[in-house]
């Protein structure tokens, strides 16, 4: 557990937005460097909850029901006519994993992870299935499907 999740879960505060992205990033070092090396213009977020219209878009109506969300083309479906356009962004919504932290029991560390594979998989296109293998690569077996 990272130091500042002892500290908060010893005074018995919610791990920040600065845990959750702590969590994150070590998940991606752990990744195999094949991943790695196609991360390095992905934007990783952490944020309370995804806006409204987000939301609308994906309809979703509660935002405790969204942990994750992939916002780009994934990399085999790039082209270089999209020039200009915003990098690719992975957003985790710390309320909404924090909230099935709660209701699952899982450990933190291993949500975090599963929802950070799983948008890093949506950037790659993989399958869920792939997306579970990956997991297992780096050694986080927190399973289901978080978006």
């Amino acid at each position: 557990m990272a130091v500042g999740m002892e500290r908060q879960a010893a005074i018995g505060e919610a791990p920040d937005a600065a845990a959750i992205e702590a969590i994150a990033r070590a998940t991606v070092a752990r990744l195999p460097a094949a991943f790695v090396a196609h991360l390095g213009d992905v934007v990783l977020l952490v944020e309370e909850f995804a806006d409204e219209e987000t939301l609308a878009a994906l309809g979703i109506e509660h935002p405790l029901d969204l942990t994750g969300l992939y916002h780009g083309r994934p990399v085999g479906e790039k082209s270089s006519l999209a020039s200009g356009a915003l990098p690719d962004r992975i957003h985790l919504y710390r309320r909404a994993i924090l909230d099935e932290w709660v209701e699952t029991g899982v450990r933190l560390d291993d949500l975090v992870a599963h929802v950070t594979i799983h948008e890093i998989g949506h950037h790659f296109g993989l399958s869920d299935d792939d997306m579970h293998a990956l997991e297992d690569a780096v050694g986080d077996d927190a399973g289901g499907d978080h978006d």
